[in-house]
């Protein structure tokens, strides 16, 4: 039996669907009552003048709403070889474009449907509703249109960086404590249970996208278990891959219980996710330096959005894997990255692509020791270790001395201003 997951967010085809039945009902009520209710209330546009009115909105309205879109579109395409394809999604899937749709289908249909109310049985009146509905939709026309100019804005680089570290700061601040908050004792106790039951995923695969942390730690608390999710977020759930264990004696809980606090769904999501923010930004950072693109200064700017997602993580408590019940006893584990695995994925992958670039690796000798200059104690060995690496990165990349003294420079620009030249000065 294949998992069945929640769907946090409302299909995008279902928002402009329903601006295209609200004005067809609209259009085919509304002046219907007007006629029947308020026989009185009529435009004083003629005629000839409104079904002109009419059919140039619905004609000029249906023709920008394809030239704007298939511009859009044509962008977003463009900036995902910029940027990673699966960052331009979240912009494409952006609730503006949605709504921006369905207002344009909107206002199209209606004026459609007010044509049908002009002249009625040769009444010679055009109802005052279909005049000032066409004028209202018409204004939100011309908002939903600098809205949507707006977001199309984002895909600048700067804005999309912005954007990318916005998610992980807010997932950050939501999901760990302060670093003077003590760690969750207790892992101890899983040794000493036997497994009862595991949890398989069955079905087409899916990624983790979110733990139902309260409902799995009532549903242990409730039966005397302990609940050790095998996958982490962000994993691939393939067919007949474990996703938790149930730890403990007694009768097996029923997984009609257990699957619905799993979220899955077909990509991965910033929520209990804190690494995806960084994997995104370097992923754009990688992808600047590669020889096609070949723009380190990009990658210098990711760094920026990755440092301040490194000091705000080494400020937080990281052992987060361990919840207890009100009594206070274990009921769940699960894997959250350790203070070496962020740095790890921070710093790698942009270190191997970028180790002949002298702005590159001054702007990284930089951010470790910004790091280790304003992070506590705790962070501080892993923050040497990488200290190290990269001066050895320097050493294999740059045989020529002096391209080695330039490359071993702090500077947070990159190529702007080093430190050591600050120094001697």
């Amino acid at each position: 039996m294949a998992l069945n997951f929640r769907n946090s967010h409302i299909t995008a085809w279902r928002i402009p669907l329903s601006y295209a039945a609200g004005a067809l009902i609209v259009g085919f009520t509304v002046p219907r009552l007007a006629y029947t209710i308020l026989p009185g209330f009529v435009s004083t546009v003629s005629v000839d003048a409104a079904i002109g009115i009419y059919s140039a909105v619905a004609s000029g309205m249906i023709a920008l709403t394809g030239i704007v879109f298939s511009l859009t579109f044509v962008m977003v395409q463009f900036s995902a070889t910029a940027y990673s394809p699966r960052l331009v999604l979240w912009i494409a899937r952006d609730p503006v474009m949605s709504h921006s749709m369905g207002v344009f289908t909107a206002t199209f249909l209606y004026a459609l449907a007010a044509l049908a109310w002009v002249d009625r049985g040769g009444s010679g009146r055009v109802p005052l509703s279909g005049t000032v509905f066409v004028i209202v939709l018409l204004i939100a026309s011309v908002i939903m249109f600098i809205l949507l100019i707006q977001r199309v804005g984002m895909l600048q680089v700067n804005r999309m960086l912005v954007f990318t570290a916005d998610q992980g700061r807010k997932i950050i601040e939501n999901l760990y404590l302060p670093l003077d908050t003590p760690p969750c004792r207790g892992s101890a106790e899983i040794a000493q249970s036997p497994c009862l039951q595991t949890l398989l995923h069955h079905g087409q695969p899916r990624i983790i996208q979110e733990v139902d942390v309260p409902a799995l730690v009532g549903i242990a608390s409730r039966n005397d278990y302990v609940i050790e999710l095998v996958a982490s977020v962000g994993d691939a759930a393939l067919e007949a891959t474990p996703i938790l264990r149930v730890l403990g004696v007694g009768t097996p809980v029923p997984e009609d219980s257990l699957r619905p606090a799993i979220r899955l769904g077909r990509e991965r999501t910033f929520q209990q996710d804190p690494k995806y923010a960084i994997r995104l930004l370097v992923d754009i950072a990688i992808k600047a330096l590669s020889p096609a693109i070949n723009d380190p200064t990009t990658a210098v700017q990711t760094l920026d959005q990755i440092e301040d997602l490194l000091i705000r993580l080494g400020r937080r408590r990281l052992e987060i894997g361990s919840f207890c019940d009100a009594s206070g006893s274990l009921r769940l584990l699960m894997s959250f990255p350790t203070w070496d695995d962020f740095l790890r994925l921070a710093f790698d992958e942009i270190r191997i692509y970028g180790a002949t670039s002298i702005q590159v690796m001054r702007r990284m000798k930089a951010l470790v020791n910004d790091l280790i200059s304003i992070l506590p104690e705790e962070r501080q060995p892993a923050l040497r270790h990488w200290q190290e690496r990269l001066q050895l990165t320097v050493a294999r990349s740059f045989p020529d001395e002096e391209d080695q003294l330039e490359a071993s420079a702090e500077d947070r620009q990159g190529l702007g201003s080093s430190r050591r030249k600050m120094e001697r000065s």
